[in-house]
């Protein structure tokens, strides 16, 4: 008799354990963005205020810029003051990150000049991930 109350313990144990907190639930394949990966910019032709999407763009202060080339011709990004310049952006490719995070100025492309797009900012930078106990 002793043995089967061991063998029942740990039949049970085992049951327990496999269970894994049950839900059916699992571990999501797709990486939750961080606070340092680049925010994606658009250039979707030459349409005006619609060439870039999202138009304006909200930038958090401390975070980078990518300009992404989805049109069959190369742009050339540039804010309106000239202070920085995305350079040539082929067709496909997308730009080096910028730190264009804190700025609020408008763009445009060199290349061609009506296709526009503007910076919103927010004043302070978004707090990190919480990483530990939450609650």
């Amino acid at each position: 008799m002793r043995g089967f109350g061991t063998a029942a313990v740990v039949a049970g144990i085992l049951a327990i354990a496999g269970c894994g907190g049950g839900g059916g639930g699992s571990t999501p394949t797709n990486p939750t963005p961080t606070n340092n990966d680049p925010i994606t910019i658009t250039i979707v032709g030459v349409k005006g205020k619609q060439s870039f999407s999202p138009n304006p763009a909200d930038v958090p202060a401390g975070r980078m810029v990518v300009f992404k080339n989805n049109d069959t011709v190369t742009h050339h990004v540039v804010l309106d003051d000239l202070s920085i310049d995305a350079g040539n952006i082929a067709p496909g490719a997308t730009s080096r990150a910028l730190a264009l995070g804190g700025v609020n100025k408008p763009y445009h492309c060199a290349n061609h000049p009506s296709m526009v797009g503007s910076l919103n900012t927010a004043a302070t930078p978004e707090p990190p991930p919480c990483t530990g106990y939450c609650g």
